[in-house]
């Protein structure tokens, strides 16, 4: 039996306040086309700040690159 393809991808959201700091989440690219802008909590800077929408860098979640 094969499995399901999941329809969604897994995003970065980076805080605006360029403190290197980040959220990891999931996002449905056909529900939801648009960037993602969220309020959240960033520790290091003590503070509510906004969260930009960047691509995820490293492809798919268990990719394996050994040799055949």
């Amino acid at each position: 039996m094969a499995k399901k393809k999941l329809k969604t991808v897994l995003i970065k959201l980076v805080s605006a306040a360029n403190t290197g700091f980040f959220y990891t989440t999931r996002k449905n690219p056909t529900k939801l086309t648009n960037k993602i802008v969220l309020r959240k909590y960033d520790p290091v800077v003590n503070r509510h700040v906004l969260f930009e929408e960047k691509k995820l860098k490293g492809g798919k979640k268990g990719k394996r690159g050994g040799k055949k």
